[in-house]
């Protein structure tokens, strides 16, 4: 299993006192606190200074530096205003683009913005795409799918029709990325595209603060957002698929059903299940840390279910996540049967609100302000 810990858009600025750098050293505590032993990194989407400048880098390390988990951090279109990415290399002390096999996953990191003219004329260079293609070439002897990180959606990309379709070719499990400054998830019926919203220069639920968590677990894409302020233990179900996330590559074994979630680092009492009105126990993994499963017979499952998680701390406090699973059926038809517009918001999921999905776009690309 792959995860990780994405901290949205900080566009970190002078202009609101660095408020979004407040955030992220909160955000950072909670890592630390909860996910740092069970989770593999932690990323910056792009659009981390506002203005690419010396002094806003300086504000985000100091946020930064007591991370407990690698980093890896991405530029967006203002990390290239200054008309370089000077300031941003000597931030992110790594060459790109790159590539790191972790889990078996490659993770593939990627510069959509200083081959272009400047604000958001995304674009790879020629050789930049080159190199891409012969990562995603190498990704097929991979025991396990690969994950790419860019700053936004193909949909926004020079020549993103040709990208899309070689992450999909390549069975690419998520493509993580910024810039909309809202939280969203598409599904073109091959490729995981998911966006979070930003730290700074927030519009969804009133500029509430947070960050989403992601994970690949034998190839099944799952992502939630945690506000800051949300109450914990924080739960995510790993295994099975939740409908809105089958992938036409997304295995589905006539075994037994496997029931994996992810917990925080809270004083767990106990993990329980419900498989419509069927009861289980889940219990930790022993290799895993954060980790509960539980295996269920097939049987139960193959006509559909809601599949409901609970969490219970020592001290009463209760998570709970839940996914539609459809069987042998898990699917969005929608995205399956459209091969138009890989990779664009066309194939945006519906409103999942218990996920921090809302739908309502609300972003200085779609409706919300300009900023």
């Amino acid at each position: 299993m792959l995860s990780w810990v994405h901290f949205g858009d900080l566009h970190a600025s002078p202009d609101d006192a660095f408020e979004s750098v407040g955030h992220l050293k909160k955000m950072v505590e909670m890592v630390n606190a909860r996910f740092a032993d069970r989770v593999d990194f932690a990323y910056l989407p792009g659009d981390n200074a506002n203005n690419g400048t010396p002094e806003q880098y300086q504000r985000i390390l100091s946020a930064l530096g007591g991370l407990g988990i690698p980093l890896y951090a991405i530029p967006g279109d203002h990390d290239f205003e200054p008309g370089h990415l000077e300031s941003f290399a000597a931030f992110a002390r790594a060459a790109l683009p790159m590539s790191r096999v972790i889990n078996g996953h490659r993770c593939i990191f990627l510069d959509v913005v200083s081959a272009g003219r400047g604000g958001p004329d995304f674009r790879l260079s020629a050789m930049d795409r080159h190199w891409l293609g012969k990562e995603l070439e190498l990704s097929r002897d991979d025991p396990a799918p690969p994950a790419v990180f860019m700053h936004a959606y193909p949909g926004d990309v020079f020549d993103g029709d040709s990208l899309a379709l070689a992450f999909a070719r390549a069975n690419v499990a998520v493509v993580d990325t910024g810039h909309t400054h809202y939280n969203e998830l598409l599904n073109d019926g091959s490729v995981i595209y998911a966006a979070t919203r930003s730290t700074g220069q927030i519009e969804e639920e009133e500029g509430r603060p947070g960050f989403s968590v992601v994970a690949i677990d034998d190839g099944v894409v799952s992502w939630k957002f945690h506000p800051l302020d949300a109450p914990l233990p924080f739960v995510m179900i790993t295994q099975p698929v939740d409908r809105r996330l089958y992938r036409n590559r997304t295995q589905q074994s006539n075994a037994d059903l496997v029931v994996r979630v992810l917990v925080s680092g809270d004083d767990i009492l106990h993990v329980t299940g419900a498989l419509d009105e069927i009861d289980f126990d889940l219990l930790p993994h022993a290799f895993e840390p954060g980790i509960w499963h539980a295996t269920l017979p097939r049987s139960l499952a193959d006509q559909g279910a809601n599949l409901v998680i609970t969490a219970q701390t020592t001290d009463g406090r209760v998570g709970i996540d839940s996914v539609t699973y459809s069987g042998a059926l898990g699917r969005d038809q929608r995205a399956l049967d459209s091969h138009l517009s890989l990779g664009t918001d066309i194939h945006a999921v519906a409103p999942w609100p218990e996920h921090g999905i809302f739908g309502t776009q609300l972003g200085p690309n779609k409706n919300g302000r300009h900023w």
